[in-house]
């Protein structure tokens, strides 16, 4: 599922190079069904001649075959045929000699070409052991064909001799325990045995491997050749396997690189990841670390109200001093074993203010712990406790008397008077947890509440949209926050002039679409495009309210009312259907019809004041991370070429169109999308300067 956003209404985008439509081989209506006679084949090499003269205005030649649906893809690679190397033999088996310039041309050629259609090498990646009969029912029941390895993909596959791939590491490196039984010098048996999946990503290297000429590279010349010499022999006994059982596949080499790592330093930096120190290039992009780098970034600790502070565990670091940050003085982590322990909370304001210098921890319940409606009434009451004391440290405000208990789940009592106070330092705090996004959802939101005196509706957005936090609740934290909104706004400091009349109307006129969200708000992917599910398209309010005014849906249609469909307008709709999530349909061919909708954005003339809350798209599938997640992918490399030609001067060129094209699959490059412009929509050619809006 997902959810896509952006500012306001644009030209669409008109791609001067289309995607060329893919079309897929794979019929699921005749996977219980089979021909009582093979199909014929047609004589497409006879010419079709139609009764009567020829015409007079038209070549007397017969025209052209029909083309076929099948025309295969011829694979291109440096590395075949292997002429232009020496080829030796060691331990019966033939490899051949590259050096460190072969190797990166090689790796640099191959990324350059297209991809064969998903139908030529699907739905064998998938993997269709024999004995998986759920998935070859699934995939291709009695049609043999399918089953056959492709020919239609040649690609390389780097490998280290060693297996060691935290240090001297080359792009797309893997260890051959990927693919290779090494105490037998054969390839695995990979497919899946049993169950079904249409999504073993976790085979595909192995799988790729064995349609790859390969590479192996090493600072120990004799395991380098023994390992190769190894692959080499499982290449013949793979090929040679398939020949007795009637399929005959390409040749596959093996390939020893004879240069030492240092080289590739020098003169090949380009495809080197990791150096011989193990330390990250950021010449290649690596998807597990920029993973981690991009959760960072998304969650790194940012201040909700005075002194209160919001992120990840990786932010404890921050509890030293630095030159540009005070540090914590109170670490709050929620987990699943944390219980909220008001005497122990208090015990700390007391160490604080008796000058301790070390910092202090504390516990506290994860989101989605207390599960409605089984929250007994004093834990209800310690959450807003707590907010008051962590309300209390963070701004140096010290009760006379410690015992003075919170009011009840009701919110009767008066807030305290504040003659009964002192004033001591502001205290920092750090609520943590993990990921910085979950387990510390619940507690962040009961304290915006009791911080700034917002209902319910209003602290998710005001959190996601002014303090620009991502977090993800659930849907027990919704009901939690709703049931104690009464207490928690009645003690509010914020709200300490208003009447309880006014707190019980502002809690009584929550918007509808509080009761149909289920706690998780649309992921942001870039300020105006969000991915979200099925749940949050069809809550169009919750999407209105956080500036959303597009949808793209992809294989799922949102059940909106005849009332707002027209609200929104026919043109701020687009619905792809026919794409299910069954590893079957493909989205390709629908990438430019998506790429239309979403479009670039124009940035915003710099003498004109952009709206707090600019005019976003939302692309929604059933599932969030599945479909609709391909829909922003191709926005990505777009946006980011679109900025990166802009001329520092007058105006931007017209947005680029895009040429999809995927790495090799299984390494650091898998499924990477390239990006290649030529001018194409007008688009943004009205501003100077960059737009900063990744």
């Amino acid at each position: 599922m997902a959810t896509i956003a952006l500012p306001r209404p644009i030209p669409r985008y008109r791609s001067s190079s289309p995607i060329p439509t893919l079309t897929h081989s794979i019929n699921l209506d005749g996977i219980n069904t089979s021909a009582a006679c093979p199909i014929p084949i047609p004589n497409k090499h006879l010419p079709v001649c139609p009764p009567g003269p020829a015409p007079s205005d038209k070549p007397d030649t017969p025209p052209a075959s029909p083309p076929t649906k099948h025309l295969k893809l011829q694979p291109q690679s440096l590395l075949y045929p292997p002429t232009n190397y020496r080829k030796v033999t060691h331990n019966s088996s033939t490899v051949y000699l590259i050096d460190a310039a072969g190797v990166a041309a090689a790796v640099n050629h191959i990324s350059e070409q297209p991809l064969p259609e998903a139908g030529q090498v699907f739905p064998w990646l998938h993997g269709l052991h024999p004995a998986n009969h759920v998935q070859q029912a699934f995939f291709v029941a009695r049609r043999k064909a399918l089953r056959k390895t492709p020919e239609c993909y040649r690609g390389v596959t780097i490998v280290k001799a060693d297996g060691n791939l935290s240090f001297s590491r080359l792009k797309a490196a893997v260890s051959s325990e990927e693919f290779m039984q090494t105490a037998t010098a054969e390839f695995k048996d990979i497919d899946p045995r049993e169950g079904f999946s249409v999504r073993n990503f976790q085979i595909q290297a192995a799988k790729t491997a064995m349609l790859s000429d390969i590479i192996v590279y090493g600072e120990d010349e004799d395991q380098v050749m023994r390992v190769g010499s190894d692959i080499a022999k499982a290449q013949r006994a793979r090929r040679q396997g398939l020949k007795v059982l009637g399929h005959e596949v390409p040749v596959y080499h093996t390939f020893v690189c004879t240069s030492h790592f240092e080289e590739f330093e020098e003169h090949h930096p380009e495809i080197v990841v990791a150096d011989t120190r193990g330390e990250l290039t950021g010449n290649v992009l690596d998807f597990f670390h920029q993973e981690r780098v991009e959760m960072a970034t998304m969650t790194k600790a940012s201040e909700i109200a005075r002194n209160v502070w919001l992120g990840p565990t990786d932010d404890l670091s921050m509890s030293a001093p630095s030159p540009e940050d005070e540090p914590f003085d109170l670490f709050i982590e929620c987990s699943d074993l944390g219980r909220a322990n008001v005497p122990a909370l208090k015990n700390i304001v007391r160490e604080l203010d008796s000058g301790a210098e070390t910092s202090q921890y504390i516990e506290f319940p994860s989101s989605g712990s207390i599960m409605p409606p089984s929250w007994p009434l004093t834990e209800a009451d310690e959450i807003v406790e707590s907010c008051r004391w962590i309300y209390n440290l963070a701004n140096g405000i010290r009760p006379s008397d410690d015992e003075d208990e919170v009011t009840d789940i009701e919110g009767d009592s008066p807030m305290p008077s504040p003659t009964e106070t002192r004033t001591t330092r502001p205290r920092k705090i750090l609520i943590y947890c993990t990921d910085g996004y979950t387990e510390s959802s619940m507690l962040a939101l009961a304290y915006y509440m009791y911080a700034h005196g917002v209902t319910v509706s209003e602290a998710w957005l005001q959190m996601h949209i002014d303090k620009r936090r991502n977090f993800f609740a659930y849907p027990s934290d919704v009901a939690l926050l709703n049931s104690i909104a009464p207490s928690i706004l009645s003690n509010s400091p914020a709200l300490a002039l208003s009447s309880s009349q006014d707190i019980t109307q502002r809690i009584h006129d929550e918007p509808a679409w509080l009761a149909h969200m289920d706690g998780s708000l649309p992921s942001r992917i870039l300020d105006y495009m969000y991915l979200g599910n099925l749940g949050h398209a069809n809550n169009p309010d919750l999407l209105r309210a956080m500036g959303i005014g597009q949808l793209l849906s992809v294989g799922e249609t949102a059940a909106w009312s005849a009332a707002d469909i027209a609200a929104w307008g026919d043109e701020n709709v687009c619905v792809v259907q026919g794409v299910q999530d069954n590893g079957v349909d493909p989205l390709t061919n629908e990438f430019d019809r998506c790429l239309a909708f979403i479009s670039i954005p124009r940035p915003p003339r710099r003498h004109l004041n952009p709206s707090p809350l600019p005019r976003r798209r939302l692309s929604e599938c059933h599932n969030l991370h599945r479909r609709s997640d391909a829909s922003p992918i191709p926005v990505l490399p777009a946006r980011i070429l679109f900025r990166a030609r802009a001329p520092p001067q007058r105006h931007y060129p017209a947005a680029p169109a895009l040429q999809l094209r995927a790495a090799e699959v299984g390494g650091d490059d898998a499924g990477k999308a390239r990006g290649e412009g030529e001018e194409g929509a007008g688009v943004g050619r009205d501003c100077e300067g960059d737009c900063g809006d990744e």
